[in-house]
């Protein structure tokens, strides 16, 4: 049973038991209780029943890999954020799984304030979303023709659209500056955008058009 000064739980996929040491002790001094798992299968038997309140899961693991298990969960309807954990060489296979729904990446080798850090930011970002209960504002917005843009991608449009900067955004939601590029610049591939001011411009008409 669980204690009641935790933080809730954190689920850790590493096939290294070193990373897997690390992250725990790092996880449990900062309040959070963990669950570690070596392989993607074991994680799914228990993420699929139990929500926890924020998965790790390394890119490289024995068997069906990091991204496999991400798109098993339905990442970016998973109940939970989802970070994914990559070595250097990893980092563009990373971004595809942002793409995938993944929350953030972190890169490997990593500090534990780090960690820790972008966790507390991601859970709390999550559960204000979540207690705001709304959709983002262009949800309904409709672009003919275009590839439709992903719930995430919509709550970052909706930061931009509202003059946030990316450091901003990114705290709001959770997630890295970096992180918040990335989509940007898929949101503006999606939208046909040539620049930001274009994409503000496309938005706009967009919206006058569904008012």
């Amino acid at each position: 049973m669980a204690e009641q000064s935790s933080r809730g739980e954190i689920f850790v996929v590493d096939d290294d038991p070193a990373v897997r040491d690390t992250l725990s002790m790092v996880l449990k001094a900062a309040g959070y209780e963990v669950i570690c798992f070596a392989d993607g299968a074991a994680l799914l038997a228990v993420a699929r029943n139990r929500t926890p309140a924020a998965i790790l899961l390394d890119v490289h693991i024995p068997g069906k890999s990091g991204l496999d298990i991400l798109e098993e969960l339905q990442g970016e309807d998973y109940p939970a954020p989802i970070f994914m954990i990559s070595g250097q060489g990893d980092i563009a296979m990373a971004v595809g799984a942002i793409k995938s729904g993944a929350l953030d990446f972190i890169e490997k080798p990593f500090r534990g304030s780090e960690i820790v850090g972008r966790l507390d930011e991601a859970i709390g970002a999550y559960a204000r979303r979540q207690a705001e209960n709304a959709s983002p504002k262009f949800s309904s917005l409709h672009f003919p023709g275009r590839e439709p843009l992903t719930r995430r991608e919509r709550e970052v449009l909706e930061q931009f659209a509202s003059g946030a900067s990316n450091k901003e955004a990114g705290r709001t939601l959770g997630i890295s500056p970096r992180t918040i590029e990335d989509h940007r610049a898929n949101i503006m591939k999606k939208l046909g955008a040539r620049n930001a001011a274009d994409l503000i411009r496309i938005v706009m008409t967009a919206a006058q058009r569904a008012s």
